[in-house]
């Protein structure tokens, strides 16, 4: 059995057992900023690119007797937004890509949770949302993983790595700005870290 399988069996047994404690659902947790990152992966002319968005608030819960039932409700503040290239993070914020003056956050509002093989928020499990950008809202659909640090205890949840997964359209927000030169597919790849509130 891979250490990856034992983990995920470990984190469904350790919810198994904190859903019997009397623990009041669902349990609230803070996002730790320095342990997370949205990262966001497109293509200029060709060339791969990746950037970074911080998190500004977090909103985070997770209902161990009923995990289709957790949520999340994320801002982050565009404005902030960073590439590797200069030239490249100033026509991104600018208004005709995500116009960051005028539309300065994005938020990502989950609506449903499917879980995946064996009811756990792993192993194919989806998170079905709404993503404000630039003014516009769509549904967006992101693959995650739910899991504990290496080395935790079955039943200790205090702690818990997040990873989410998905891609949008540039056109579906507006954000078309140099489409000879920028893909209109942009990957999102999000990691995070959560504390559950004492």
């Amino acid at each position: 059995m891979s250490l990856q399988l034992s983990r995920r069996l470990l984190i469904a047994s350790g919810l198994a057992t904190w859903a019997t404690t009397g623990l009041a659902a669902p349990q609230r947790y803070d996002l730790v900023k320095e342990r997370s990152r949205v990262a966001f992966l497109f293509k200029v002319n060709g060339a791969a690119q990746t950037g970074t968005v911080p998190v500004s608030t977090a909103d985070i819960r997770v209902d161990p007797r009923n995990l289709a039932a957790s949520s999340a409700d994320v801002t982050a503040d565009i404005r902030r937004a960073k590439t590797g290239m200069l030239f490249v993070t100033q026509a991104l914020l600018g208004a005709s890509v995500l116009d960051a003056a005028n539309h300065p956050l994005v938020r990502y509002t989950s609506t449903r949770i499917i879980l995946g093989r064996s009811g756990r928020i792993s192993e194919g499990a989806k998170i079905e949302g709404q993503l404000t950008l630039r003014g516009a809202t769509r549904p967006l659909q992101l693959a995650a993983t739910l899991t504990r640090p290496p080395g935790s205890a079955p039943d200790d949840l205090s702690v818990l790595n997040i990873r989410l997964n998905g891609t949008l359209s540039r056109r579906d927000f507006g954000a078309t700005g140099y489409p000879n030169l920028v893909d209109d597919t942009v990957a999102l790849d999000i990691n995070a870290e959560i504390r559950a509130q004492g």
